[in-house]
């Protein structure tokens, strides 16, 4: 029986990942920072649910505790994340963005990564099959930004697109680091979310199905990649 823990997971791209995981036979984790929510999502999927904050490091080693108590770790899917808009869904571009929003957003998308995946090494090194999947962009592209054709050329925003290229890095990084493990960063496309407002083009199941075919990778299949569902993306 493979698990998997997957953070953000009470809503949007990280519930429908759980869901997929639960129907192909995963012992799923329920990741959450609000308790309630996390809870009624998880008994919804037929889910475990633990509490977890990936700002906070006392709630990431408690729920490493708690994955732990009950057999441990291969999957880790760093899903949470946020964008950042303003209180009229409005993207800070770069006339208005300070180094205190580039920070609060990489608490979240970088360093909230980082910890979770630093505390869960010991649990994953111990798996047979170890996978960490974490959830991109496809703004992390500096190719895609720097094209004039491309959607994310059009893109104001500072913040998120940085925040989103240094999960690329630590992916890579990681990747390299632990060749036994397929570590990979995926980018789900502009999902209807909370986290862009709901402003996305696409569904969350067609949005979750590239996190769902990387958290199911094989032990010989690809690591220290950045991929779409239609395949490779240039970094």
């Amino acid at each position: 029986m493979t698990t998997t823990l997957i953070t953000g997971a009470n809503k949007g791209l990280g519930f429908e990942t759980a869901r997929r995981l639960v129907a192909a036979g995963h012992t799923v984790w329920v990741g959450s920072r609000d308790a309630e929510r996390g809870r009624r999502a998880a008994e919804r999927l037929g889910a475990r649910f633990v509490l977890l904050d990936v700002t906070d490091d006392a709630s990431v080693a408690a729920a490493v505790r708690a994955v732990e108590a009950e057999g441990g770790l291969d999957v880790l899917v760093n899903n949470a994340g946020i964008e950042g808009r303003t209180a009229d869904n409005g993207i800070v571009g770069a006339g208005e963005v300070t180094a205190e929003h580039m920070r609060t957003l990489f608490e979240t998308n970088v360093f909230g990564l980082v910890r979770v995946t630093h505390a869960f090494l010991p649990l994953l090194r111990r798996s047979a099959a170890p996978v960490v999947v974490n959830v991109s962009s496809g703004l992390a592209s500096l190719t895609a930004l720097t094209d004039p054709t491309t959607p994310a050329y059009g893109y104001p925003g500072v913040a998120y697109p940085a925040s989103k290229a240094a999960v690329n890095a630590v992916t890579v990084q990681y990747a390299k680091a632990f060749p036994r493990m397929r570590i990979n960063a995926v980018e789900p496309g502009f999902t209807r979310t909370d986290l862009n407002g709901r402003t996305g083009t696409q569904t969350v199941e067609e949005g979750a199905e590239i996190i769902v075919r990387m958290a199911q990778v094989a032990p010989d299949g690809p690591t220290g990649t950045y991929v779409a569902a239609s395949g490779p993306l240039p970094w």
